[in-house]
């Protein structure tokens, strides 16, 4: 049996409106967790979500993200960027080098709340879960017209995937700009 190196943007790249994602290892290739690398624009926030039967760990290669892993004492339904956990834990400012490890029906979120991209290496176990995931949402949002946002939540019940705020991509405002429009994409 031989194991494979993919060298510097290599892999298998999937873009979507909110998100630039190169699959490094795959469940096809063997592997017992997909290994992706995301590229996370400004102004995108995954919104709260768990996984019952997934874990997940994330390196950020480049730039920041607010970050948070833990059950927090009251959810809210809007926003998860005030939640604290019974201990105190709070959301993180995460930058290059940080990591965050994500068990198996732990609440949590990501967001870039910055003016560039970040970059952030994804490792999820079991395979293949989250690849056919990403390769279903991009068939959706590849559909004329709006997302089917029925169809959105159909393939999160599928996957695995119980969103407890809303994912947002509010686009920052070049400075001076009166007003921030927001655009959703799921």
């Amino acid at each position: 049996m031989n194991g494979i190196v993919v060298g510097p943007g290599g892999g298998r790249k999937l873009i979507t409106p909110a998100q630039e994602i190169t699959f490094k290892v795959t469940g096809a290739d063997g592997s017992g967790a997909s290994v992706f690398e995301v590229v996370v624009p400004p102004g995108f926030d995954v919104g709260a979500h768990k996984h019952h039967h997934s874990q997940e760990l994330f390196f950020v290669v480049e730039g920041e993200l607010e970050i948070f892993a833990f059950e927090p004492e009251h959810y809210t339904e809007a926003d998860w960027t005030d939640w604290k956990s019974a201990a105190g834990d709070r959301p993180v400012r995460a930058t290059a080098g940080s990591v965050a490890f994500v068990p198996q029906g732990c609440p949590h979120a990501f967001a870039n709340r910055t003016a560039e991209p970040a970059r952030v290496l994804f490792a999820v176990s079991p395979s293949p879960q989250h690849e056919l995931y990403f390769d279903r949402l991009a068939e959706i949002f590849a559909a004329p017209g709006p997302p089917d946002a029925e169809a959105i939540e159909r393939l999160r019940e599928e996957y695995d995937i119980t969103q407890l705020t809303p994912l947002r991509h509010e686009r920052p405002q070049p400075a001076g700009a009166g007003h921030r429009a927001e655009e959703r994409t799921q």
